[in-house]
């Protein structure tokens, strides 16, 4: 069965059992050691088997797991007294161990598990020993909560009230609040008539994937065509976590969710037949119906609770300087409660049996005054005190990770963009849902949802706009509008939404009377100020630039002070009966484009908006050199602007987009990297003509601009100084705007690395053993196989030429021409399909099983034989797990230089003098640490493949990049166990295709312990997934 935290903590009771007899058996004096070696002996057990599944498992318990202290630890523990004896040598003085094991035991509730284990007579020793131990470590308040009797915390509630009764009023208001999902401003139609503005959560509602990597037996991930598939649900990390704080952009579903949850746990109490726990855990969408199941959730119906914690800082939070407690947001709950009697039960619950306890929007908290800082305490305070509870948080993740404010034992997940299947599934709900309270035709509905999809489908522009739900709402409402037409790209879409949101903070407020007749209650803003309404508009713009430059933070939106936009509205007034005091009172009840917040303050409803807008300002305004200048010297606060700004423009003329390049980039970029300021220029430069310009036909002038731009790019790929997310960022708009790298791109220039003939160490630990079977040269590629070079096969008809398939013939993988691998519902004609940036010309290809890979190499073989490139009697093959070992580890010996040629080049080969390898055991091909700024790994945060040449810091002892990371990468070799053999049969072609064939490398979603040189995987060689690709050797073998 495989390891699971489930079945980890199922089996804590049955394993407690007989504990302090263990203990005393071992010599082991510490309570807080030997529960911590039992609460982690199934971990040790299986990581001393082989298997480090449960050391992912583990990190989904612990944060930060895959490089802590604790899982580097465990790995040399052979036993449960082994490991309390270590523990119990080390937690004295490690205050960053006795950090993870607190977690642990917390999240586990092992304390509780081992005390109830104890005969009563006992438990007193128990507490009394345990408590002097955490108080001498000065962890004691950690585990406050767990000593607290229950009866000591709340106020008893009064027994003349009926609390089911009250208790389904607090949860049919929560259920009415969460269910609407306000369209105001949105859809026109909506902004005519506000009841058609108001939708059902529940009907629309599409569930949420995150980007931390599934667990599978054997550390393989389920394998599925589409990537995202294979994600984590957000109800999964739910389940796993009981603090969590979950991370997105903007739009991209957080408070969305938390809405939904609370909904659907008030309508489980309530005895909702349909919105419930079975809606909440309704399968992910799938494009195979056949992998549909609900998601997982094995902690029942938890009482909700729902805080937007920007109302609690304007409400609850105490004065600024005081330091705020678990108190203070009880009192703000309190009093919200829609029946104050209600909050003692409400209490009661939560205490005695936990609840489900959100807190919306950390991000959206202000600053000022360090607000930010009590809602850090009192939310941590909360979560110690009410210790039963599930906590949830959320905020916008470069608002969180950039910030010293980040929540203590809180673990975290970002959700991820829209999948496919959940694209087509929210588009198929809402016009489904839109028909039905608009009473449209449902045909028609369906038909205009078909012609959506298609759209949005076939354009990777506007695909990548519908992965942010926000967006896609916005997009789908507004298509609705047009009869089936979109505009194409996000500030065309922004300029619309901004339109709507406007119209519907100007336009008059009108009431329907009982004959039928409109009855205006307000008029407009531009008729009661006896304006027009783009002066309004120049004014919002105005002030979207002053405060976004203003703002002290880059995040959320800003504060706009009433007395700013009154002084500013007035002046613009030709109403002389206007004053001020009658303005305000005019505005306060308007929503759209601007929103009140707390008392004489406004803002804008999200940040697109407010980026939106000063984009707009700039583009009246000294465009480009206004812009430029600040995106160089701020571009983490501007560069959304510029690139909106751009593109904005560029509606106007096409080629106002290249003076923006100039103003930009006007150093030559050979100098790039001795100016901060020019990086980002040219980064963000080529960032905006991915996005905003047609550069299939260019004038002169401008293909010298646009080849300038290229050169920078090619620069910025490879400044390691230069934040490993923006290189990744640059390879991308390189692909989008044309690499011309000819060493990623074409065949004929492959670059390739020499690796002299001789002994190496091979494996690690018990595997470890000095090879010495290599007794050839070889090369190997510099790269991976990237999409470009792939594209060239297909293109030659490399899938129909049955001589390169005969195995994939054999085991029934080929056909006519076509392949059908693993998952594959019907014969294909090339690799599985992926989105950008998978499938850009520059980056690894995926997708390939180890059939395709293996008839890639015998096409080039021929193709290069047949031009006369491929030196001498050497041919081209998929590395052996041996020859792949050693190009990224070293051999004994290693060259003193580097020895790399593009495969054209061959014909003089000198002999590469050759010196010991310092490090011939080598964890990483840089050293025996695991570095971000090496290799495309899951800390390194990037979430899918990078283009070649984004990492060079991580080259090996040879001279290739990115072995460590980015993608798998199939070798010829069979999984076997070491010693490694090659006449063992491990390298047979034609082994049945249930027999895995080595991977190697790791990927970008895997953690640092399974990039190391020696860590082997194994897959189905007719697998194909987003994780794995090749590379290349030619030798004489």
């Amino acid at each position: 069965m495989p390891f699971s935290i489930q079945s980890w903590k199922g089996n804590l009771k049955k394993r407690f059992e007989g504990w302090s007899g263990r203990m005393k058996e071992s010599g082991v004096k510490s309570i807080y050691a030997f529960v911590s070696a039992s609460a982690l002996l199934p971990v040790i057990q299986a990581v001393n088997g082989g298997d480090l599944a449960p050391i992912m498992e583990l990190g989904k318990l612990v944060s930060g797991l895959g490089t802590s202290l604790l899982a580097n630890r465990l790995q040399g523990w052979k036993d449960e007294a082994d490991a309390a004896k270590k523990i119990e040598s080390e937690i004295e003085n490690n205050q960053d161990l006795r950090k993870e094991l607190d977690e642990l035991l917390q999240k586990l509730d092992a304390v509780t598990y081992a005390e109830k284990s104890l005969r009563e007579d006992d438990r007193k020793w128990f507490e009394e020993t345990l408590r002097k131990e955490l108080d001498r470590m000065g962890n004691l308040q950690s585990f406050e909560n767990v000593f607290i009797k229950a009866d000591a915390v709340f106020i008893q509630p009064s027994d003349s009230l009926d609390p089911i009764a009250l208790r389904n009023v607090y949860l049919n208001h929560l259920f009415q609040q969460c269910r609407q999902l306000s369209l105001a401003g949105v859809d026109p139609k909506a902004v005519i008539d506000e009841k058609e503005a108001q939708l059902k959560l529940d009907a629309v509602y599409t569930a949420l994937i995150t980007l931390t990597p599934e667990e599978h037996e054997n550390l393989l991930k389920e394998k599925s065509p589409e990537r995202e598939g294979r994600r984590q649900s957000v109800m999964e990390q739910l389940d796993l976590h009981n603090r969590l704080v979950i991370l997105g952009d903007p739009g991209s579903g957080k408070s969305t969710f938390v809405n939904f949850a609370a909904l659907c746990f008030s309508g489980e109490f309530l005895g909702d037949e349909k919105i419930n726990l079975e809606m909440l855990r309704s399968p992910l969408p799938e494009e195979d119906e056949e992998k549909r199941k609900p998601q997982p959730w094995n902690h029942g119906a938890l009482m909700p609770v729902r805080i937007i914690l920007r109302d609690f800082a304007a409400r609850g939070l105490p004065p600024v300087g005081e330091k705020a407690t678990s108190d203070h947001i009880w009192q703000f709950v309190e009093s919200e409660l829609a029946l104050k009697e209600y909050a003692a039960y409400l209490k009661k619950e939560l205490i005695e049996k936990g609840g489900l306890v959100f807190f919306d929007g950390l991000d959206e908290v202000p600053e000022a005054d360090k607000r930010r800082t009590q809602i850090r305490q009192s939310v941590e305070d909360f979560a110690d005190t009410f210790h039963r509870c599930r906590i949830i948080v959320t905020s916008r993740t470069y608002a969180y990770q950039k910030q010293d404010w980040r929540l203590s034992e809180f673990s975290e997940t970002v959700l991820a963009p829209f999948s496919r299947a959940q694209i087509n599934n929210f588009i198929d709900h809402w016009y489904i849902h839109t028909a039905n309270i608009r009473g449209t035709n449902r045909v028609d509905a369906q038909g205009k949802a078909e012609k959506l999809k298609r759209t949005i489908s076939g354009n990777n522009r506007l695909y990548a706009l519908a992965e942010r739900p926000l967006l896609l709402t916005l997009m789908a409402s507004l298509n609705a509008w047009r009869g089936g037409s979109l505009p194409e790209k996000r500030e065309v879409l922004y300029a619309d939404t901004v339109d709507l949101l406007l119209e519907w903070w100007v336009a008059p407020k009108t009431v329907r009377k009982s004959d039928g007749t409109i009855k205006v209650l307000q008029p407009s803003i531009a008729e009661f100020l006896k304006i027009d309404k783009d002066k309004v508009r120049n004014l919002l713009n105005e002030l979207a630039f002053t405060v976004h430059k203003c703002q002290p933070e880059v995040m959320g939106t800003a504060d706009i002070s009433e007395k700013d936009l009154v002084s500013g509205l007035i002046d613009l007034s030709n109403n002389p009966e206007v004053k001020p005091a009658r303005l305000i009172e005019f505005l306060v009840d308007r929503a759209g484009i601007l929103l009140p917040r707390g008392i004489k303050v406004y803002t804008f409803p999200h940040r697109t908006f407010q980026e939106y807008l000063s984009a707009c300002y700039l583009t009246d305004t000294d465009f480009p050199d206004q812009i430029a200048e600040l995106v160089r010297k701020e571009p983490n606060r501007w560069r959304e602007v510029a690139l909106l700004a751009c593109a904005k423009a560029a509606r106007g003329t096409s080629s106002i987009i290249w003076t923006f390049v100039d103003a930009m980039c006007y150093c030559e970029p050979e100098d790039i990297s001795k100016k901060t300021e020019d990086i980002w220029g040219a980064h963000i430069a080529a960032e905006a003509l991915a996005e905003s310009t047609n550069l299939t036909k260019l004038s002169e002038p401008n293909r010298k601009k646009l080849e300038k731009v290229r050169l920078y790019l090619r620069e910025i790929i490879s400044i390691n100084a230069f934040p490993p997310g923006e290189r990744t960022t640059a390879g991308v708009n390189l692909a989008r705007i044309g690499d011309a790298r000819k060493e990623v791109i074409s065949l004929d220039e492959m670059p390739f690395c020499l690796v002299p003939k001789g002994d190496f160490q091979m494996g690690e630990k018990e595997g470890l053993h000095r090879n010495d079977t290599l007794s050839h040269d070889f090369w190997i590629s510099q790269y991976p196989v990237t999409q470009s070079q792939f594209q060239k096969f297909i293109d030659d008809s490399g899938y129909k030429k049955e001589e390169y398939w005969k195995e994939a013939k054999d085991v029934k993988i080929w056909q006519d021409g076509k392949v059908k691998g693993r998952w594959d519902d019907t014969f294909r004609e090339g690799p599985y399909q992926f989105s950008i940036p998978f499938s850009l010309p520059d980056h690894p290809v995926v997708g390939v099983t180890w059939y395709e890979s293996l008839a890639f190499t015998r096409w080039l073989n021929e193709v290069w034989k047949n031009q006369g490139i491929l030196p001498g009697d050497l041919i081209v093959k998929l590395p052996t797990e041996a020859e792949w070992e050693k190009a990224i580890r070293g051999g004994l010996e290693i060259p003193i230089k580097k020895f790399m040629k593009p495969v054209n080049d061959m014909n003089k080969i000198g002999v590469p003098t050759l010196e010991a390898n310092t490090d011939p055991e080598r964890i990483y091909p840089w050293g025996n640490e695991p570095d971000t700024n090496c290799a495309n790994y899951s800390d390194t945060g990037i979430g899918s493949t990078s283009a070649a040449g984004c990492f060079s810091t991580g080259v090996t002892p040879y001279g290739c990049e990115e072995m460590s990371g980015n993608v798998w990468e199939w070798t010829r070799s069979i999984y076997k166990e070491y010693p490694y053999v090659p006449d063992d049969g491990r390298e047979n072609l034609n082994e049945s295709k249930d027999s895995y064939r080595v991977i190697r490398g790791g990927c970008f979603n895997n953690i640092s312990g399974f990039v190391r040189c020696a860590y082997r995987g194994g897959d189905n060689p007719d697998d194909g997934d987003d994780v794995i690709g090749f590379r290349l050797v030619f030798s004489p073998f």
